[in-house]
């Protein structure tokens, strides 16, 4: 049992290296879109909070996301607001593969906050791809590093839809 987390952790590792050597050429390159593309959506994680996401893809190779949630459940208070930056390494039409790093700030509690570890840093590497022609599904597999010194391995999911 205690081999499980690691078989889980190179399995992920492979996927990407094997997503890793996808080649992609002529218009379908990051830097041929020639226009910056918005994205609305729902985003979950540890390293760049849970809640409504705003994304913004640039016509280089470089994407910004922005994430807010509140939660106010009769005094308790639980709310989270993160950024993350994205770098393409592949990007097609219809499929990316991307590395970057991701910050957040988590809140719990009545009049001041119960979590231990509020702060977190995150940097890994995602894949995302159309579900449908406007609706894209990413997840990323990032280290996590807590203000409180935990390190961690842990996934982010994303569903957003675009405004080309």
């Amino acid at each position: 049992m205690t081999r499980f987390p690691l078989v889980i952790l190179l399995s992920m590792t492979v996927a990407f290296v094997a997503a890793a050597q996808v080649s992609v050429s002529g218009e379908a390159t990051a830097s041929q879109f020639g226009k910056t593309v918005f994205g609305l959506g729902f985003s979950g994680g540890p390293a760049s909070g849970v809640g409504v996401s705003f994304r913004t893809h640039l016509p280089s190779k470089s994407s910004f996301q922005v994430v807010l949630g509140i939660i106010k459940a009769n005094d308790r208070l639980s709310t989270s607001v993160g950024g993350e930056y994205q770098y393409d390494l592949v990007r097609g039409r219809s499929t990316r593969f991307f590395v970057g790093p991701s910050i957040s700030y988590f809140y719990s509690g009545v009049n001041h906050n119960e979590m231990a570890a509020p702060w977190r840093l995150g940097a890994g590497v995602g894949i995302e791809f159309a579900v449908q022609d406007a609706l894209h599904m990413s997840a990323e597999g990032v280290f996590v590093f807590f203000s409180d010194g935990t390190i961690l391995p842990l996934p982010q999911f994303a569903l957003h839809y675009y405004f080309f």
